[in-house]
């Protein structure tokens, strides 16, 4: 019990530094500010006249896949971080201290999740100058809550998994793109209906568009696929299991190298 309670010690106080360091980096204000609020700016100013999916301004319509694409651009930068603190010898560092090593791990993901989520208020206060009109009850802006904190975790794993496998910070960033490109390939921006019909049955079935459909529906107050809301929960849940897992087995593997 004293070990757990150390670890999530740790884990605060590697939370701390990540926010210090993140609070004093240029591109950490850029990705969860400055691009969120452009990004809603420029696809409404751009598409917002020319598509109208379903019946739904598009400022309505868009909404969960802005959330989802910065989520990936903010996570591109905990990928680097990890990696620098890895391949810059930080680890090393810090093994020389009464601390938990996972604990630097866990940190990052910790302060992942309060950055995203600060970009998630810049989405949506953005989105509202521009039009948008939530209509969601008590229970469906909780299910929102949970989708977000869901995407956030695995979004951060991931980003983690990434930074501790990857050999340099640059590549870190590569490989993070890839990420970034899955919510263009989902109903987010477009209807399904009108996608050629490979990349239509590649974003049916990706992870991506389940969690889109499901916070679209509770966001504007829609009646919600039980089904659809289950498949991205359990999307959410297992990937982050898995990218968890993982990148606990490769860092424990590279710091003992």
């Amino acid at each position: 019990m004293k070990s757990e309670t150390k670890r999530y010690q740790d884990s605060l106080t590697m939370m701390k530094r990540c926010l210090l360091l993140s609070k004093r980096n240029p591109d950490t204000f850029l990705t969860s500010i400055i691009m969120p609020f452009l990004m809603m700016v420029l696809f409404v100013s751009l598409f917002g006249k020319l598509i109208h999916p379903e019946n739904i301004s598009y400022v309505n319509y868009i909404i969960p896949g802005v959330l989802l694409q910065c989520f990936g651009q903010c996570a591109s930068v905990t990928a680097v971080s990890v990696n620098r603190d890895i391949t810059g010898g930080m680890i090393s560092r810090f093994s020389t201290l009464p601390i938990k090593r996972i604990s630097v791990l866990g940190g990052h993901v910790l302060e992942s999740t309060v950055r995203n989520f600060l970009t998630a208020a810049v989405v949506l206060i953005a989105a509202v100058f521009l039009g948008f009109r939530p209509s969601a009850g008590p229970g469906k802006w909780l299910l929102i809550l949970v989708l977000l904190l869901e995407v956030i975790l695995t979004f951060s794993w991931l980003s983690v998994f990434i930074g501790v496998t990857s050999n340099s910070p640059e590549g870190a960033s590569s490989l993070f793109t890839l990420v970034i490109a899955l919510p263009y390939l989902s109903s987010g921006f477009v209807p399904l209906d009108a996608m050629p019909g490979p990349l239509a049955a590649f974003a049916r079935y990706q992870p991506m568009t389940p969690v889109i459909e499901t916070m679209r529906s509770a966001f504007l107050g829609m009646p919600l696929d039980i089904e659809t809301a289950m498949i991205s929960l359990l999307w959410c849940i297992g990937l982050t299991a898995v990218f968890c897992f993982c990148s606990l087995m490769f860092f424990r593997k590279r710091i003992s190298q």
